[in-house]
């Protein structure tokens, strides 16, 4: 029962909190008497609101009332946010920090022709140009000063207000565009990351059993389900164990399943990569990994069948925004031979070289890794967990030397698989791998 009321109270205080202006400022003390609840109580709910995207915590200004976010949206990106992607401080208008930004222009123009482009809601990158820095504001975009450069007084009292911030970097201009560029690519990389949240459905019920129920109520549950295996949660709704159908052949019918459950299940929490997922049901032989939020309550649960469905689906999606192992590969290009055999032909580019010219070893591993990966693919239609591997180098390859990447199966079960790989550059072998690895 208490921990009902705790609930209640928690969701009371969030709806209250989503009732407030974006900026509004929060404490612990002023939720408490307002809501009439203890200070422990609110401090939670903060907490527990800044989880859900609701409230933000900043230095020096404390927690304010934000705009909710999907994450790794664009669209929402914040001023805030754009502080530490350049190294910047705030020189005025921190109130206005959470404030959502649409579109960057950099001041490389006469002024009337830069206003053409700035509107509100705009991030202006410019150097010390004052009056570009009141103009910007005045038209509801926020400034980023380049070079170190400070704005006149009348600019900061305008920031402040309005609510329009004005930070400084001591990056030239050029630069500062290419960090923001670099952090946003960061993010749209993030936000294809396929998470465990992003396979729970949003209103689709969790099974599971309490400790103290029967096995008649998992047998009841089994033939309401079809479902063969459940988590067992204790008082708190955390999971304790997992239990099968195998678990309770022979059980009586009054027995607990707390009885006669596996106890001190692996879990894994909403905010993990499906792929992580994916490594630990096959590493540890399991089928069913119950979810978990930050407090170890039970939210949802994962099967193989899920992980396998969302990995294939990932492998289908174009990505528009390419991580380095990607850009490695990019270069490479699939040669099928007559016999059907899949072989990988490129050409060593300045990029993939070490500061002596010759070919970075750890580039050569990565270029070979995903040959094995590609070769199972081809192969399983399925995704490979890298076991291990031994790599010799026998001839170093400098720049623009073409290179064949030829893998050989030498073993191929459902679930393992081990390939020999040897990379050749005109006709000579200059590397060669042993891959051991588990399919999922």
């Amino acid at each position: 029962m208490h921990n009902q009321e705790l609930t209640t109270k928690h969701e009371n205080i969030t709806k209250y909190i989503e009732t407030l202006e974006v900026g509004t400022r929060l404490s612990v003390r002023g939720i408490a008497q307002e809501l009439n609840v203890s200070e422990g109580t609110a401090y939670r709910a903060i907490k527990e609101a800044e989880n859900l995207g609701l409230v933000s915590t900043k230095r020096r200004i404390g927690t304010v009332r934000v705009e909710k976010k999907e994450e790794g949206s664009f669209e929402k990106l914040t001023f805030a946010e754009i502080v530490p992607m350049v190294e910047g401080t705030v020189l005025a208008g921190s109130e206005g920090l959470e404030k959502s930004l649409s579109k960057f222009v950099i001041g490389a123009m006469e002024l009337d022709a830069m206003l053409k482009y700035v509107e509100a809601g705009n991030l202006l990158i410019v150097g010390n140009r004052a009056e570009a820095h009141r103009c910007a504001l005045g038209l509801g975009a926020g400034v980023l000063i380049t070079g170190g450069f400070d704005t006149a007084p009348e600019v900061k009292e305008l920031a402040g207000r309005l609510s329009l911030p004005v930070i400084g970097t001591s990056y030239d201009t050029f630069t500062a565009a290419i960090m923001i560029n670099r952090a946003i690519e960061d993010r749209l990389i993030r936000k294809k990351i396929l998470l465990v949240e992003d396979l729970l459905p949003a209103d689709a019920p969790v099974y599971s059993l309490p400790e103290q129920a029967e096995v008649r109520d998992m047998l009841e549950l089994v033939e309401r389900t079809t479902h063969t295996r459940y988590p067992v949660i204790d008082e708190e709704g955390r999971p304790s164990g997992i239990i099968t159908t195998k678990d309770v052949i022979g059980a009586k019918q009054e027995e607990t399943v707390g009885s006669r459950m596996t106890p001190e299940p692996l879990v894994i929490g909403r905010r993990a990569s499906v792929a992580s997922a994916g490594h630990t049901m096959v590493w540890e032989g399991i089928d069913l990994l119950p979810v978990v939020d930050d407090r170890r309550v039970l939210v949802g649960v994962l099967s193989r069948k899920d992980v396998m469905k969302a990995m294939q689906s990932i492998q289908k999606q174009p990505q528009n925004t390419e991580t380095f192992e990607a850009q490695i590969w990019s270069g490479m290009e699939e040669v099928r031979g007559d016999d059907g055999s899949l072989s990988f032909q490129g050409r060593i580019t300045p990029q993939l070289t070490s500061l002596e010219g010759m070919v970075s070893e750890g580039i050569l591993t990565t270029l070979m890794t995903r040959a094995a990966y590609r070769t199972v693919q081809d192969r399983k239609k399925g995704d490979l967990m890298i076991d291990s591997s031994a790599h010799y180098y026998l001839i170093p390859l400098q720049v623009d030397d073409p290179i064949e990447i030829v893998p050989v199966i030498v073993e191929l079960s459902r679930r393992f698989c081990k390939i020999d790989m040897e990379v050749l550059c005109r006709g000579n072998r200059v590397a060669r791998s042993m891959f051991t690895a588990r399919v999922l």
